[in-house]
């Protein structure tokens, strides 16, 4: 599938989807790989490191963000940047560990007055690591 960094504003080290593997209309799906080499497992929980479940939470938002993009339209979306409004119901229920690969959902609701409604998911072998209901708005780059 096309290059994530073609679609959405993130780039390393702060970008945590490897690839887009499926776009619906109003769900998307990608994938991570998650390298023992990554600057966070550093310093979390050395010796055991596990994935800040705060990075997992932004590689959904992320998901949204290129699905929220491509619903638009590339041409539609210039100019814009996802930016993150509200979190809720973040319930994180497997432990992500360095070389797994998870796959990133996040699926459009509703939009009300410019603010996007979605839930999203980490699923590691198939089987939630996180579950969570969030808001992004496309707002205008600044000038």
């Amino acid at each position: 599938m096309e290059d994530v960094q073609k679609i959405i504003p993130h780039r390393p080290p702060f970008l945590f989807i490897d690839e887009v593997v499926e776009v619906e209309s109003d769900r998307v799906l990608c994938r991570r790989t998650l390298r023992a080499d990554e600057f966070f497992y550093e310093g979390h929980y050395p010796g055991n490191p596990i994935t800040p479940g705060v990075l997992l939470c932004e590689s959904v938002f992320q998901a949204g963000a290129v699905l929220l993009i491509k619903k638009l339209g590339e041409g539609a979306a210039e100019g814009k940047t996802p930016v993150l409004s509200r979190i809720q119901d973040a319930r994180f229920k497997r432990m992500v560990k360095p070389g797994d690969t998870v796959e990133i959902e996040a699926i459009f609701k509703e939009e009300i007055r410019g603010f996007n409604f979605m839930r999203g998911s980490v699923k590691l072998a198939g089987k939630n690591a996180l579950t969570i209901d969030y808001v992004l708005a496309l707002v205008d780059e600044a000038s």
